[in-house]
């Protein structure tokens, strides 16, 4: 939905909506009034209209905007026998929530109802064609993100999922081409991993408050995603054989089944991971979560990126890195302490090695163990004892 709002020091009221994708903002020279507001609000109203109805042209409301030498006419695509765009998309996310994860669908609803519809909505699906998603696809490219920086490839291939799956969908159903056949997708640049020495992860385990000093340790040392170690319950934890039971993943505030049918995994406990854990449960044994926030609740990860992490980096004078890398950190300390990958593979909740050797290869220097021992040599070799549970 659109909104009147006024902007500038003459608080001159403008016009604030989606058309085609694109977020359209139109000043007017009509001042902040209640009387100007409701007179702007009915030109909106029908702006909106005009768009979900496919008739909207642009110069014929802003006929000096420098946006409407952009838009050019675009008439609704019909005489297909198909439904429009938009009937279809919502029969589609209909149709497949039951299957997606909660923060799939979540995402897949922002790409359809923000983005898609206001482009397609007026299409006819079957008169789609190849050159109106290439067209789309390129729209994109010339868009800024949040840090006013251009849209990366891979969040573009991203945006594209939605649109690939309903096309691809109405192909099927409606027996016709699909106008995302042949389609590949943007070659996305390599993603470079910076993971932590052990040295540093040493200090970052020393200095963290220590109402997080257990939290970082498992982190660390198991490889654990933020939504598998922020989920954990202590039922998964089984002390007698060593072992954390990955069942569980917190995604939005909500538990979730693990990412990947692999995500399922027994983690082996190094001794660290052990005394961490039998520490930890001094403060959150009474309750079912092993990590939580001061109420008992999941810990929000941006509040703890935020607030814990980032100062931490900041006062210990580290390159900033994400959370994340803890995990990318436990792979390499793992293999370069020369433990077998497919181990190691299995640690991750990885399917096979392929991401492994691909993501860390030039921290495998052997293929000699496979059983865990050579990285608990690894830290016997280092200090890690030096870190008090005080």
């Amino acid at each position: 939905m659109g909104s009147v709002r006024p902007r500038g020091k003459y608080n001159h009221l403008v016009i604030d909506f989606r058309y085609q994708g694109m977020r359209c903002r139109e000043q007017t020279l009509l001042v902040d009034t209640p009387a100007n507001r409701k007179k702007l609000t009915r030109v909106l109203v029908k702006i909106e209209k005009d768009i979900a109805q496919g008739v909207f042209e642009y110069s014929a409301y802003f006929p000096n905007s420098k946006r409407a030498m952009a838009f050019k006419s675009t008439p609704s695509k019909s005489h297909t026998g198909t439904p429009l765009f938009k009937d279809f998309a919502e029969l589609w996310l209909e149709e497949n929530k039951q299957r997606w994860k909660r923060s799939v669908l979540m995402g897949y609803e922002r790409q359809v109802h923000n983005q898609l519809i206001p482009y397609f909505g007026h299409y006819e699906i079957g008169a789609i064609t190849k050159a109106d998603v290439l067209a789309y696809r390129a729209g994109l490219f010339q868009r800024k993100g949040n840090s006013d920086k251009a849209i990366s490839p891979s969040t573009i291939n991203n945006r594209m999922k939605a649109l690939r799956g309903i096309l691809t969908e109405a192909a099927d159903r409606f027996d016709m081409d699909s106008a995302v056949k042949n389609i590949k997708k943007i070659c996305e640049p390599k993603k470079d991993i910076n993971p932590f020495s052990l040295d540093e992860v040493m200090l970052l385990c020393r200095e963290i408050r220590k109402d997080y000093q257990n939290y970082l340790l498992v982190r660390f040392f198991t490889g654990m995603r933020t939504g598998e170690i922020d989920g954990l319950l202590w039922k998964y934890v089984d002390f007698e054989h060593g072992v954390i039971s990955i069942r569980e993943a917190v995604v939005m505030g909500r538990a979730e089944t693990p990412k990947t049918r692999s995500s399922y995994r027994d983690i082996q406990m190094s001794p660290l991971v052990r005394k961490a854990l039998k520490d930890q449960k001094k403060y959150t044994d009474a309750g079912e979560l092993v990590f939580c926030n001061s109420i008992g609740k999941y810990i929000y990860h941006n509040n703890f990126r935020r607030r814990i992490w980032s100062p931490l980096l900041r006062r210990l004078n580290l390159e900033y890195r994400r959370p994340y890398e803890t995990r990318h950190t436990a792979a390499t300390m793992w293999l370069a302490s020369g433990e077998n990958p497919e181990w190691v593979a299995r640690q991750l909740g990885h399917t096979n090695t392929e991401m492994l050797f691909r993501t860390y290869s030039r921290y495998i220097p052997n293929l000699t163990r496979q059983d865990g021992s050579a990285f608990e040599k690894f830290l016997a070799q280092h200090n890690t004892q030096e870190i008090s549970h005080e």
